[in-house]
C-alpha cells in the first residue's frame, strides 16, 4: 500500500519524532465533551476530545471556523469548565487559572496605563516577587522579544506585532509549564504575521516552554507546528493527527518543499472535503445592467 505524501519522514525527521515520543507527557486531555444549551436545546462544541503534548512540543490546533478551538484552548486554561472528561497538567487535574499557563488572546489585553516594562512586570508582582527583582526579569523577558529600547513606552504608541511580543513576554515572565495561544497574529497584516512567527520559533527555541498554538491558516500551521490536530465539526471531533515533516530548523524557502505542499494539500482535505450536499447559495438579487457582466 502506498504511504500518503504528507507521512513520507526524512531520517532526521522520523528521528526528531522518535524522541520527541520519549519525552514526558505535559499536558492530558482525556475525553473532554463540553454542551452548551441555547434556548432550550443542547449543542455539543466538542466531543470526547483526547490528546496529549509531550514537554517543550509546538502543537497547532486547526478546524474549521466555530468547530471549537478557542473552547478547548479556554477549558484548558482554566477559563471554562468542560461539561465532562478532564484535563491534566503535570499529573494535575485543571479546575481553574494557574500561573502555570501562560495566554496569549488574539486581540491586544495590554493594560493601557502601564508601560512595556510594568505590564510585564504585572503577573510578578502579583505572585509576590519584589519589585526590584520583578523589574530585573521583566527586562530579560521584554530583551528576549526585542524590545528593550521600548520599555517606557506604552501600548499605544507600539505597533500591533510588537504589541503581541510584549504579551508574549507577560505570559512567558511567569515561566508557565505551557503557553497558550489562541490565534495570537490573525489580527495582524501578513507582513507582520510573517515576522512573528519567525520570532515565535525563535523564543521558543531559547525557552523552555510547551506551546498550544490554535490557528485557521494552513500556511501557519505547516511552518510552525511540531505536530497538528485536526478538529473535525458538528461536534468538533479530533479528525487527525498530523505529524509535520517539514524539517527543522525552519525557513519560508520551504513554503514550495514537497513535504510542506503535501501537508498543506492534506490539510486542506481535512478542513475542507468535497461537499455531500449541494453548498447553499445566497439569494441574488441584479443590481447592475445586462451586458456588462464581468465573467
Amino acid at each position: 500500500m502506498r504511504i500518503p505524501d504528507y507521512k513520507i519522514q526524512a531520517p532526521a525527521v522520523a528521528e526528531r519524532f522518535a524522541r520527541l515520543r520519549e519525552r514526558p507527557v505535559i499536558l492530558d486531555v482525556r475525553g473532554l465533551t463540553k454542551t452548551f444549551v441555547s434556548n432550550g436545546l443542547e449543542h455539543t462544541t466538542l466531543d470526547r476530545i483526547s490528546l496529549q503534548v509531550h514537554r517543550r512540543e509546538f502543537l497547532c490546533v486547526l478546524g474549521p471556523s466555530g468547530c471549537g478551538k478557542s473552547t478547548l484552548i479556554r477549558i484548558i486554561a482554566g477559563l471554562d469548565s468542560p461539561t465532562s472528561g478532564e484535563v491534566l497538567l503535570d499529573g494535575k487535574h485543571v479546575e481553574g487559572p494557574g500561573p502555570d499557563r501562560g495566554m496569549v488572546f488574539q486581540s491586544y489585553t495590554l493594560f493601557p496605563w502601564l508601560t512595556v516594562k510594568k505590564n510585564v512586570m504585572f503577573g510578578l508582582r502579583m505572585a509576590g516577587q519584589a519589585s526590584g527583582v520583578a523589574e530585573s526579569e521583566a527586562r530579560e523577558w521584554i530583551s528576549l522579544v526585542g524590545l528593550s529600547k521600548f520599555e517606557n513606552s506604552y501600548p499605544h504608541q507600539l505597533s500591533g506585532g510588537m504589541k503581541q511580543r510584549v504579551a508574549i513576554a507577560r505570559a512567558l515572565a511567569n515561566r508557565p509549564r505551557i503557553l497558550l495561544m489562541d490565534e495570537p497574529f490573525g489580527a495582524l497584516d501578513a507582513q507582520t504575521r510573517a515576522q512573528m512567527q519567525a520570532y515565535l520559533l525563535d523564543i521558543w527555541r531559547n525557552v523552555d516552554v510547551t506551546i498550544l498554538f490554535i490557528t485557521h491558516d494552513l500556511d501557519e500551521a505547516v511552518y510552525l507546528s511540531d505536530r497538528i490536530l485536526v478538529l473535525g465539526t458538528n461536534p468538533s471531533r479530533v479528525a487527525e493527527i498530523i505529524e509535520d515533516p517539514v524539517p527543522r530548523p525552519r525557513d519560508r524557502a520551504q513554503f514550495v518543499s514537497p513535504p510542506f505542499l503535501a501537508t498543506y494539500r492534506r490539510l486542506g482535505e481535512l478542513i475542507h472535503p468535497p461537499a455531500s450536499e449541494p453548498q447553499e447559495r445566497l439569494p441574488m438579487t441584479r443590481m447592475t445592467h445586462v451586458g456588462d457582466d464581468v465573467e
